[in-house]
């Protein structure tokens, strides 16, 4: 069973109102609540009648995805913000650059396919290509790519800044970067072990 997780970015950032961070959060509540509630159904689901059509099987399992991505996404996007937004180190930064050619072209590119996007972006680590990539999804269960490992997420559903910013989704990236906390994200990249492939 999922249970949400407290979160120290859950509060008044740089260009981000609390508001919308409690309000996100209750979302976030929502997604966890649903996640266990069907996994609660799917003990009890008729799997007789499964069908790719329609069955309560199919869309009980289809949901659940939709759910548990939720759960995850926001917890990756939650947990790496509140910082300062200064650039990372080490090997992370040395990735970024290998992969993207700078970090300002990473950081470029992960701001256009959020503007792209309708959902997600997430800066991942391919363990096929050995490269990292900003994925696009458009919906909470479009994980990026099997045997890939997310490392940062953005948000780009409406309920994330359009409080704040309505319809200029742009600003609301900016305001993404300047309270991201990289060393979340540099202990992620070193727990699943990406820095050995520099």
């Amino acid at each position: 069973m999922y249970e949400a997780k407290k979160f120290n970015s859950i509060k008044e950032l740089d260009g981000i109102s609390q508001k919308t961070m409690e309000d996100h959060y209750k979302l976030y509540e929502g997604y966890v609540k649903k996640a266990n509630e069907i996994e609660e159904k799917l003990k009890t689901v008729d799997k007789t009648s499964a069908n790719q059509v329609y069955s309560d099987l199919r869309e009980l399992k289809l949901e659940y995805s939709f759910a548990v991505g939720g759960v995850k996404n926001h917890e990756v996007y939650f947990g790496h913000l509140g910082g300062t937004g200064a650039e990372p180190s080490g090997a992370l930064l040395e990735m970024i650059k290998r992969d993207f050619g700078s970090f300002e072209t990473w950081k470029e590119d992960l701001k256009q396919t959020g503007l792209a996007a309708r959902g997600w972006v997430w800066l991942a680590y391919d363990w096929n290509t050995n490269k990292l990539f900003n994925y696009l999804g458009d919906a909470q269960n479009t994980f990026p790519v099997w045997d890939a490992s997310v490392l940062l997420a953005l948000d780009t559903y409406e309920h994330a800044y359009w409080a704040d910013y309505g319809t200029a989704r742009a600003s609301y990236i900016d305001a993404f970067f300047k309270n991201l906390d990289w060393r979340v994200v540099e202990e992620k990249f070193k727990a699943i072990g990406i820095d050995k492939f520099l």
